[in-house]
């Protein structure tokens, strides 16, 4: 039985047990809920415990692996362009539309009630309005001190300057800092496997408290969030088919005839990976030579995932509206800025280790409590096949966009 599995089944039996409690009455349920909420905020501290560490070396090592994928020559660097700027794009558009979708639609009252309830009471940082005291909050002074406390705004600028100077050493002392890092990140990658081990029972104990204090519609929040945060990954996958026609003149249809094999098996396998002879099959039919492919695709599944910064940051900025933070442009901004620089660090981990390393530290940045991230986690199932759908879309339409910009001929329709 897979993981995912497990802590769905924990999120199931918690939340029916803390609704039982929280129908019987007085008489055992303060007894119940400290014991649960001992036994999740212990895991949960667990979990915090590898988020700094693990961001910072994912980072360091991803700024060297970037870099020497853009050393490899100009259709790379084009593509890494193209990989930068659409992350970038898909998280600013994300803190506009996000916010939009909970203003049309909001969660289940009582349920957020209850959320609000089993979440911790935080108060967003302080973000200074946008000037030069703004871009100042990003350079920290003290990094020991900002890694200590938490604000990884600038702990992610640190750690990305940290690791453009690296590359810049000679290479046996470049290679000396970046297997350090490699290393410090893969021991911190089995601790947080041995936290998730005990994830069913830690989102258990979660659950119970949710279910207690929210009742049945804990339920209704969490179909509420699937529904959002698949319908933000829908969109990132869909605008890729105006973007594509308009930079390379090619007609909607055959760009949809093409990247429907691949979004067919990452709809059935949930996996980037997988899908990648489907998409060399789809450039091909848009015109892409196998040359240009072979440099951009595996790029790209390396490296790109649309829907990442765009998803992540969205699951933010719904646990602030569930638990009731007032979240300013400027957090919004900072969010959008950490989750786009954090999608480049975190592709290749399995999906469980994703969630909390590349949600978190947008969750830090903004003030916004992760005590709901392990539900949100045992439902991601659904969200992560239109994750999946979205990337594979996005990376065949870069690969035929850095192909068009150097200059391939179009085959005809």
């Amino acid at each position: 039985m897979s993981l995912t599995v497990r802590i769905l089944i924990g999120l199931v039996v918690g939340l029916s047990l803390g609704i039982l409690l929280g129908a019987v009455g007085p008489a055992w349920q303060p007894m119940a809920l400290v014991a649960a909420d001992t036994v999740g905020g212990l895991w949960m501290d667990g979990l915090r415990m590898t988020i700094i560490p693990l961001v910072f070396a994912l980072l360091v090592v991803g700024i060297a692996r970037v870099v020497g994928a853009g050393a490899a020559g100009g259709l790379a660097t084009r593509s890494l362009l193209w990989f930068a700027g659409l992350l970038l794009a898909s998280a600013l558009l994300t803190a506009v539309l996000m916010p939009l979708l909970l203003s049309i639609w909001p969660p289940p009252q009582i349920a957020v009630e209850g959320l609000r309830a089993g979440a911790a009471t935080v108060t967003p940082p302080e973000v200074q309005p946008m000037g030069a005291a703004f871009l100042r909050s990003f350079i920290p002074v003290n990094p020991v001190q900002t890694e200590a406390e938490g604000q990884v705004a600038p702990l992610v600028v640190f750690a990305g300057l940290f690791g453009l100077a690296a590359i810049r050493l000679a290479p046996d002392l470049r290679d000396r800092i970046v297997g350090f890092f490699d290393a410090v990140a893969e021991a911190m990658l089995v601790l947080v496997g041995w936290v998730l081990w005990l994830g069913p029972a830690g989102v258990f104990a979660l659950a119970v408290g949710v279910g207690a204090r929210a009742g049945a519609g804990a339920a209704g929040a969490l179909l509420h969030y699937v529904i959002l945060i698949s319908a933000v990954c829908i969109t990132m996958g869909v605008l890729m088919y105006p973007l594509v026609v308009a930079v390379t003149r090619i007609s909607p249809l055959r760009f949809a005839r093409a990247a429907l094999p691949a979004q067919v098996v990452a709809f059935s396998t949930q996996s980037s990976i997988a899908s990648l002879p489907s998409m060399f099959g789809g450039a091909r039919s848009l015109g892409v030579s196998d040359r240009s492919a072979g440099v951009v695709l595996p790029l790209a599944v390396s490296l790109f995932r649309i829907t990442s910064p765009a998803a992540n940051l969205a699951v933010a900025i719904y646990v602030a509206h569930v638990t009731g933070l007032h979240l300013s442009p400027g957090h919004l901004l900072v969010g959008a800025l950490v989750a786009a620089t954090i999608s480049f660090a975190s592709v290749g981990l399995p999906g469980q280790i994703t969630f909390f390393t590349t949600i978190g530290p947008v969750s830090l940045a903004m003030g916004v409590p992760v005590t709901l991230l392990p539900l949100l986690l045992a439902v991601e199932v659904v969200p992560d096949i239109f994750r999946t759908i979205g990337n594979v879309t996005a990376d065949l339409a870069v690969t035929k966009l850095a192909a068009h910009g150097a200059g391939e001929a179009e085959e005809a329709d």
